[in-house]
């Protein structure tokens, strides 16, 4: 992932100093999408203080592809300004800002200018196509004189297609990216609009609708252009990107609607825009946002938004000029405080998480678990799936479908699922399920299981399913997102902001919201009663035992001590701790940058076995369920082997489980089996994040890794207003 950012002030008068800073620091607030390199673009000065320094070059070095004045002769068209300022460094958000102050100062650019319109763009990158370098950094050019700006989150598949054609025409490229295409093309296409028209206005929205035309792939993208002097466009497909809105009026009504395909009439008030990859970098400007949907194009011009929708799906051909259809649209009110996306006293987001635990699980249970009457009767309510769940009850079977961490989460909830419904429940990868485009039929109901609600390869697999015919059900921490607004129902995980690329409090709270999904279709079962209701008792007392698991913060500390040096852990689970298995060695991979493994304990007399030694150290998930005497009996067979032992027990097993000196024990609170997860992967967490510290590497923003997260809102409804929390609104469900 990449994170994209762009700031527009329209009757506000801003110097340069602060719409760099308003940039930075939407950057930094995006920097755990991508931080391999880093750049911006803002507009430089005036035509006449352009001619007033001739037309030698005065800022050229590798972080730009212009200098801030060319030869003031070729700005003789009256529409088009000089070349904007565009900077790009290698590294993180705070070496771009340093090598941006350091070049303003050589050349004296004045950072008191004022600017009662401007447009800025910025980008944060994590790298998919070439190395982290300037050339390869956005915003991209279309070339000389930098008359298109991109910057650029997803991925352009058909670009080495595109890259030909544009080469025939004459385009020289310089990055190795799949973004470069983008600027380019759009040179390409407002040229030979103009030639075809002559005098015609080719207006900026026409030139991205075509340039989109042509595009196959995953994207968000914002457009700046010399030729459309303080204008700015945004479009996506399948990745995130929302508006906010800060307009400098009194009593100004939050959610007002669109009008004449704008939300703000062209009156000349005062106003700030603000466009990014999520709410993290816009929440302390506004609460007021539009959270964009694939396909639309959003133009923002003369302080007015208007939206167009690109339809490419129906084979119509959407020419330089086509009419198009516009759309009308609502704002929405962030949820998230500021508060919110700040570390606090801790010095880690991830560390922060984690510690957030006992009240993200209270968020995600409020409202959905139900005690009624003096019987005190114990039941679940999920709202968004009431009108579902008689469906769901009749499916051939029940499909989990995520990536990484979520997937690992369905993983640890499928054996109560299966428990409690009496219906077969089936696990697919979504990148695997669609490589083998594996059978998903109308009798199934298929659940997407994701963080974000943006996950690349979930919302294929979501859209394959669709297809063919199945329930989708949605479990995601996004209202707004895209897996939230295409399934036909769905549950939010409410764990709130989380920050931190390695997740930690979304996955304990998707485990609880898949219990609370098992308890809501075994509802009406009466031979499961007992269980059910031991099971509600267990997810009251949820958020205690995770703050009585957090006071091994030392002990984990303690243990991270003496495996620093270690190249590799193996991490041993079964039945329910399968799960946690592969999610606690995911967190070491992840962040300590250390080979883990998670091996189901029954496959171990299968080859893993032979790993063991006195030198490997060896997690094993031993707390009490219905495997425990089986986990026994694998800590004995890894003993014998003189395997280095770390094992996880209930509290008092200590000294039944742990066989000789050699062994370490962590004793963590007993829970009821299908929550246990919840419990023992938290000590994993703890582990995984006092590594990373003491190996000295980044924990919030691990090598090669990004992610995408959460933006949510809450729709102006009033239907759903007593209850936005706990369930989804109707305009995030396809009925």
């Amino acid at each position: 992932m990449c994170g994209i950012f762009a700031y527009l002030n329209y009757n506000v008068n801003r110097e340069r100093r602060y719409i760099l800073q308003v940039l930075f620091n939407g950057l930094r607030r995006l920097e755990y999408r991508g931080y391999d390199s880093a750049g911006i673009a803002i507009d430089s000065s005036s035509v006449s203080v352009c001619a007033e320094l001739g037309s030698s070059p005065v800022l050229d070095s590798p972080t730009r592809s212009q200098p801030i004045c060319a030869d003031p002769n070729s700005f003789s068209n009256s529409r088009l300004t000089p070349p904007p300022l565009v900077f790009r460094q290698e590294g993180n958000i705070e070496s771009l800002v340093k090598s941006v102050y350091q070049e303003v100062a050589e050349v004296e650019l004045n950072l008191e200018e004022s600017f009662s319109i401007h447009a800025g763009i910025a980008h944060t990158r994590w790298a998919t196509h070439g190395e982290p370098a300037p050339r390869n950094s956005h915003p991209q050019t279309s070339g000389l004189g930098d008359d298109f700006l991109v910057v650029h989150n997803g991925v352009i598949t058909n670009y080495e297609v595109l890259k030909e054609t544009l080469v025939r025409h004459g385009f020289i490229f310089e990055s190795e990216t799949d973004t470069e295409v983008i600027p380019k093309l759009a040179k390409f296409v407002y040229d030979k609009a103009n030639e075809a028209t002559g005098d015609q206005v080719v207006t900026f929205s026409h030139v991205v609708l075509e340039v989109m035309r042509h595009l196959e792939g995953a994207y968000a993208l914002i457009f700046k252009s010399r030729h459309y002097p303080n204008e700015l466009i945004a479009c996506k497909r399948g990745s995130p990107l929302l508006l906010g809105v800060k307009e400098m009026r009194e009593n100004q009504e939050n959610g007002s609607a669109f009008e004449d395909n704008t939300f703000m009439s062209k009156d000349g008030h005062p106003k700030e825009l603000f466009l990014s990859s999520d709410a993290h970098a816009v929440v302390e400007h506004t609460k007021k946002v539009l959270v964009i949907e694939d396909g639309e194009v959003v133009h923002l011009k003369d302080g007015g938004v208007s939206i167009l929708k690109f339809e490419n799906d129906k084979g119509e051909h959407v020419g330089p000029l086509s009419r198009v259809a516009s759309v009308r649209r609502a704002l929405s009110i962030l949820e998230m405080e500021v508060e919110q996306i700040n570390k606090g006293h801790y010095e880690h987001y991830m560390q922060k998480e984690i510690h957030e635990q006992p009240e993200s699980l209270t968020t995600t249970m409020r409202g959905r678990l139900i005690r009624r009457g003096s019987s005190k009767s114990k039941s679940v309510l999920l709202g968004g799936l009431k009108d579902h769940l008689k469906t769901i009850r009749r499916s051939r079977r029940i499909v989990f479908i995520g990536c990484g961490t979520s997937y690992n989460a369905a993983l640890a909830a499928r054996p109560i699922l299966e428990e409690l419904s009496g219906i077969p429940v089936s696990m697919e990868i979504a990148s695997d399920l669609l490589d083998r485009q594996g059978p998903i039929y109308r009798e199934d109901t298929a659940v997407f299981v994701s963080q974000s609600g943006e996950t690349a390869d979930t919302l294929l697999a979501l859209q394959y399913a669709l297809e063919n015919g199945a329930l989708c059900v949605g479990i995601t921490n996004t209202v707004g997102s895209a897996i939230a607004r295409k399934t036909h129902c769905g549950i939010h995980i409410n764990a709130g902001a989380e920050i931190g690329v390695a997740s930690t409090k979304a996955y304990t709270s998707q485990i609880v919201v898949m219990a609370m999904l098992a308890l809501a279709i075994g509802g009406d079962t009466i031979s499961n009663q007992a269980r059910r209701e031991a099971i509600v008792d267990g997810l009251y007392d949820l958020p205690n035992k995770v703050r009585e698991v957090l006071k091994l913060d030392q002990e984990m500390k303690d243990l991270a001590q003496l495996l620093i040096a270690e190249q590799s852990l193996l991490v041993f689970g079964r039945s329910y701790n399968y799960a946690t298995a592969l999610e606690g060695a995911l967190k070491v991979k992840e962040v300590a940058l250390m080979h883990s493994e998670g091996i189901l304990a029954g496959e171990m007399k299968h080859g893993p076995l032979a790993l063991v030694d006195e030198n490997l150290p060896i997690v094993v998930i031993a707390t009490r369920d219905a495997c425990f005497s089986k986990q026994q009996s694998v800590i004995q067979q890894l003993h014998a082997r003189k395997g280095r032992l770390i094992v996880m027990c209930s509290k008092g097993d200590a000294t039944s489980v742990c066989p000789g000196e050699s062994c370490r024990s962590i004793e963590v609170p007993q829970v009821e089996d299908c929550l246990q997860p919840v419990i023992n992967v938290v000590p994993l967490q703890l582990l995984a994040y006092h590594l990373t510290v003491l190996r000295g590497f980044n924990v919030d923003q691990p090598r090669n890794l990004a992610k995408s997260t959460v933006i949510k809102v809450a729709y102006q409804c009033n239907l759903y207003k007593a209850n936005c929390s706990t369930n989804y609104p109707p305009s995030c469900k396809a009925e």
